[in-house]
């Protein structure tokens, strides 16, 4: 092998090879870095919601008037939209899940003033809450009609709830949540009545959106959210029809973010997605540019050695000879900037995990990227490689 040669000849003219080391290295450290980012937010968009999300709507109505009464407006609301042709559940809902805005709230299993508290998000539903959703219920039951409180003002206490898994195991470590009392920041009981196995809040960046509880209980405010659960691909159907459905119990309303809830989540999960794709166009940006620059490193040695090329196929060197030398110049060009590459994707990672609390790089991210790269600089050198090996040995003999 030319491996000595090569050296030799390396060491004569560095600035080149040190140049592509170089920005191999900054392209392997930073490409993975960004795959692993973009990794994480694909599978931060792509997670369970725990909901039926394509076959869910929602709209605000905000009722114009100082006579309206929250009890009877929302039954007469819900008993319209139920007749709409294709609709599977609806429920009342102070805020949409996955929109951003939710009543955050704080539970402990213990009265006593020292009890840790845990956060989550609380969602005041009527009936039907959990087919709306279309979440799972994983014990205990719905709410009943005797659940309701139709609240006179924001102090009423809520007699039960449900909650999510992710909050009874964190309230309950042992496993025992279905039936116990759940206590406010005022101290006042509320007793699990249900349990479903995953439902995401409001908020898609926080640690405890899986923190979530249901309470069946209407607000006395002139504005509530309806949630409608339809058949499968009848969400845009069925949204020509809440309008009418709404006007036709009471006319003197505004009615406002009428929108399925897959764009309420693409709204919510708008930034992770566009870190993703501009993360995407820089690490292709950097890859096209580092294998342009190989075959210009490579294409400029070419040229630069032409009659040393013509030389040694005169005295008898094979086209696999030169093929051989001038991937091996390469891969040894690339492999320095692969070693010096993977010491700074560790440390950049290293960086994100103590500023930002970002994850451990996956493990398999660097053998990848390392493979990738070495790729990269075979693909990039075969041109002119090839172009070198097809040198005739009568160039020797007109050129010294």
């Amino acid at each position: 092998m030319e491996f000595g040669p090569i050296w030799r000849a390396a060491r004569r003219n560095k600035t080149g090879p040190v140049l592509i080391a170089v920005q191999i290295a900054l392209t392997l450290a930073v490409v993975v870095n960004a795959v692993f980012i973009i990794q994480q937010r694909i599978e931060k968009i792509t997670r369970d919601t725990g909901m039926d999300v394509d076959n869910i709507l929602s709209v605000n109505s905000a009722v114009i008037g100082q006579d309206f009464k929250a009890e009877l407006g929302v039954r007469e609301d819900l008993r319209a939209l139920r007749t709409i042709p294709g609709v599977i559940a609806v429920s009342a809902s102070q805020h949409v899940p996955l929109s951003g805005s939710g009543w955050g709230t704080e539970f402990a299993a213990s009265p006593e003033s020292g009890a840790p508290r845990v956060n989550g998000v609380q969602y005041m539903m009527t009936t039907d809450a959990i087919q709306t959703l279309g979440v799972e219920l994983v014990a205990g039951r719905e709410f009943a009609e005797e659940d309701m409180v139709y609240a006179e003002n924001f102090s009423d206490p809520q007699p039960s709830l449900i909650i999510t898994q992710a909050y009874a195991d964190e309230l309950f470590p042992d496993g025992d949540a279905l039936g116990q009392p759940l206590y406010d920041g005022l101290g006042r009981p509320s007793t699990i009545i249900g349990i479903v196995r995953r439902m995401h809040g409001a908020w898609v960046g926080w640690d405890k959106l899986s923190h979530v509880a249901l309470l069946p209980r209407v607000m006395p405010s002139n504005s509530t959210h309806y949630l409608i659960r339809t058949e499968p691909g009848l969400v845009n159907q069925t949204l020509a029809q809440v309008e009418a459905a709404l006007f036709g119990v009471n006319d003197q309303r505004v009615l406002q973010e009428l929108r399925p809830m897959t764009e309420t989540k693409d709204r919510s999960y708008q930034g992770d997605r566009g870190m993703a794709v501009l993360l995407g166009v820089v690490t292709l940006l950097m890859v096209s540019v580092t294998g342009v620059g190989i075959i210009g490193l490579a294409s400029f040695a070419v040229r630069q050695r032409f009659k040393q090329i013509g030389t040694r196929r005169a005295v008898g060197a094979r086209r696999r000879d030169i093929l051989r030398y001038f991937l091996l110049e390469n891969w040894m060009i690339t492999t320095a900037g692969v070693v010096l590459g993977t010491l700074a994707a560790l440390g950049i990672n290293y960086w994100l995990m103590t500023a930002y609390d970002l994850e451990r790089l996956d493990p398999l991210l660097l053998p990848v990227g390392i493979l990738v790269i070495w790729a990269l600089g075979l693909l990039a050198v075969a041109g002119p490689a090839r172009r070198a090996a097809g040198i005739s040995p009568a160039i020797a003999t007109r050129t010294i």
